[in-house]
């Protein structure tokens, strides 16, 4: 396993994200959630990844239960990253908040808490204040956030009075917005870009030809229609090319691009412990620069339609389903 160091951590490239880890949006299952779960995130840590996020909002607490069941007795073999949802972020709802997820993980300190959204309306002052408070008392070791712009990230420095060591964004092949400005912010500043949705919902595992769209909650994502099925063949062609160099597939190449850059590591979920394994071998993946190059001009030219845009297909998609169920 590739490991990060910054801020005073030490971090593998290849984390594992627990979204789906018992929320029924993703449709895995009952048995998913109470046994497969488990054995992914038990698997993790057998193979070296000891960066496992979560959040208080992930099926209500559940995805924080279930990885604080995987964890026991494995406390030290792990950092812990979870979230406060950004409702009422006030200092002493913060701190409570900030307990409770604690306890549902069954651990003493949280190694990295962060804020989920920016909230706008709640004062990001108030908001790192109960952040700083449980800091000091030692409940909480790092801050971070999540889904802060460059200048949302250095308010909450500011607001902290100390390093927020992390920004968790979405950030991929097909989501570049972050290689703007948060990705050099990081790496000129020893803090780390954690990267969720790397794989673009599996849109970058080049398995989906516009015939059919996956379930679930990502039955919305637009990536997933025919024209942007078409529109991204350079990139997926580009990722298939490089994979059979490596003897790799397509969604090892996407994560192996992520993490070559520096200070950024990924947080791919799983839904099996074989796609876990895949996960964690791309952390073994080395790509020369023409490689890296290539896919990152694919990436530049890859327009999908998105937003108001996208809205008709993705209705007409989603009625179409309907009648056929």
């Amino acid at each position: 396993m590739k490991y990060v160091e910054a801020g005073g951590v030490r971090v593998s490239a290849i984390g594992l994200g627990t979204w789906q880890f018992g929320s029924r949006e993703w449709g895995y299952g009952t048995d998913y959630a109470q046994h497969e779960a488990i054995a992914i995130a038990e698997r993790a840590i057998d193979l070296g990844i000891n960066l496992i996020d979560t959040a208080e909002i992930y099926a209500f607490g559940r995805s924080e239960r279930i990885v604080g069941q995987a964890i026991k007795g494995r406390r030290d073999e792990v950092f812990i990253a979870t979230k406060v949802f950004p409702i009422m972020p006030l200092s002493s709802i913060v701190q409570q908040r900030g307990l409770a997820s604690a306890n549902r993980l069954g651990v003493d300190r949280i190694d990295l808490y962060q804020v989920h959204w920016p909230n706008p309306v709640v004062p990001l002052a108030t908001t790192m204040h109960g952040m700083a408070a449980l800091q000091r008392s030692g409940k909480v070791t790092h801050i971070g956030v999540s889904n802060f712009n460059l200048a949302k990230w250095q308010e909450a420095e500011r607001a902290l009075g100390g390093p927020v060591l992390s920004n968790q964004v979405q950030f991929s092949l097909v989501a570049r917005t972050p290689d703007h400005d948060v990705v050099p912010w990081a790496q000129a500043n020893d803090r780390i870009v954690i990267a969720y949705s790397p794989l673009g919902q599996g849109f970058l595992s080049a398995k989906w030809d516009g015939t059919k769209r996956p379930g679930g909650v990502r039955s919305g994502n637009a990536l997933f229609l025919p024209e942007n099925i078409e529109r991204g063949a350079e990139l997926l062609n580009a990722l298939r090319d490089v994979a059979k160099q490596h003897d790799a597939t397509p969604a090892q190449i996407a994560l192996a691009w992520l993490i070559h850059k520096p200070n950024v590591v990924a947080i791919p979920g799983a839904s099996s412990v074989a796609q876990l394994e895949a996960n964690a071998a791309a952390a073994d993946i080395e790509l020369s620069e023409d490689q890296f190059e290539r896919l990152t001009l694919a990436s530049d030219h890859f327009q999908p339609v998105s937003g108001a845009a996208a809205m008709p297909s993705l209705f007409k998609n989603r009625f179409a389903r309907s009648t056929r169920s």
